[in-house]
């Protein structure tokens, strides 16, 4: 008999003769990848999430040699398919591309998801930023964020805000600015982000924190006002705008993340290889430039850093939630 069958069949009897146990064991020693790894996408097609992935799945195939599939699971806020990954194996052939609406606020929003994502997943690197917007109506008549803080102080209750969903970044970026800025503005959620801007074009709403590459050719266009970007810095694709905090709301910071990650018990190996390979994915001079006309900001990070930035996420996000009394109804 084989020297290594001989040793196969003795750690399955150290297994206490599992033939599942010896096929784990054999895969977790396999190298990776040795077939297709699916890309989940919580979301229709043609998002930021879908957009940045099909990016990056013909740049990883030819660095790994394997097929690398996008797929959609739209659904309950990103629930449906972020839960499918959770289920998945640790195997790290299924891959969650996942953003900070369905990562962190939807599961703070509806709690019930049966599992926690803190511990369902582990990072495998920060992808990209999108950078959130101010955005104001004409009508407001304002060019700056000083100016919008008096009229809505003026006006207590009689200017609104518009996001593209419940719970997602839009709207809580929303609140967030009404808790920081100690104003009174409605929520009015719509089903997107076009149609929302569409409504601040026309005036029906006030003002609202949307993708700058969405709301960027209406202003470009004099039909919309942007009068900063949400994050802790400067976006540079407009580097003129100042950060909302910059302009006069101390403590006011969002970001509108996408991220890759990866069904908890992954080995470290794999996660290890995912990141270096997407780091030189990203490094592509083509994929650089189309992200740029995007307006979307690569942003990579270690697999322990992006664990922490979830959990940093969760309590910021997790207070404003409850102060603001955001549900799902």
């Amino acid at each position: 008999m084989p020297e290594v069958t001989r040793r196969s069949m003795l750690a399955a009897a150290a297994l206490g003769g599992s033939a599942s146990g010896l096929a784990w064991t054999a895969r977790a020693q396999a190298p990776w990848p040795e077939r297709t790894v699916v890309l989940i996408v919580p979301y229709a097609p043609g998002g930021s999430n879908d957009v940045v992935a099909r990016l990056l799945a013909p740049k990883l195939q030819a660095l790994l040699g394997r097929s690398i599939v996008v797929e959609n699971r739209a659904g309950a806020g990103g629930a449906i398919g972020t839960a499918q990954v959770a289920r998945s194996a640790p195997d790290g052939y299924t891959l969650l591309v996942s953003s900070a609406s369905n990562h962190v606020m939807n599961p703070l929003v509806v709690p019930d998801q049966g599992y926690d994502v803190r511990q369902a997943f582990d990072g495998v690197t920060m992808l990209v930023d999108v950078p959130l917007a101010l955005t104001v109506a004409n009508k407001l008549g304002v060019h700056d964020v000083p100016a919008l803080l008096a009229l809505l102080k003026r006006e207590p209750g009689k200017h609104s805000f518009a996001s593209s969903g419940v719970g997602g970044s839009q709207h809580l970026a929303g609140e967030l600015f009404r808790l920081r800025a100690d104003v009174d503005i409605v929520h009015v959620p719509y089903r997107g982000g076009g149609p929302a801007l569409n409504d601040l074009v026309a005036g029906q709403v006030s003002m609202g924190f949307l993708n700058l590459p969405t709301a960027l050719p209406q202003a470009e266009a004099g039909k919309v006002t942007i009068l900063a970007v949400a994050g802790e810095k400067r976006s540079a694709l407009k580097p003129d705008l100042p950060t909302v905090a910059e302009a006069g709301v101390p403590g006011f910071a969002v970001r509108s993340w996408t991220a890759l990650f990866a069904p908890h018990g992954v080995p470290p190996a794999v996660i290890q290889r995912l990141n270096a390979a997407i780091r030189e994915a990203m490094a592509d001079p083509a994929l650089q430039a189309r992200l740029q006309e995007l307006g979307v900001e690569p942003d990579l990070s270690e697999p322990q850093a992006l664990d922490a930035f979830v959990r940093e996420e969760f309590a910021l996000w997790g207070p404003v939630i409850k102060a603001a009394h955001v549900t799902a109804q």
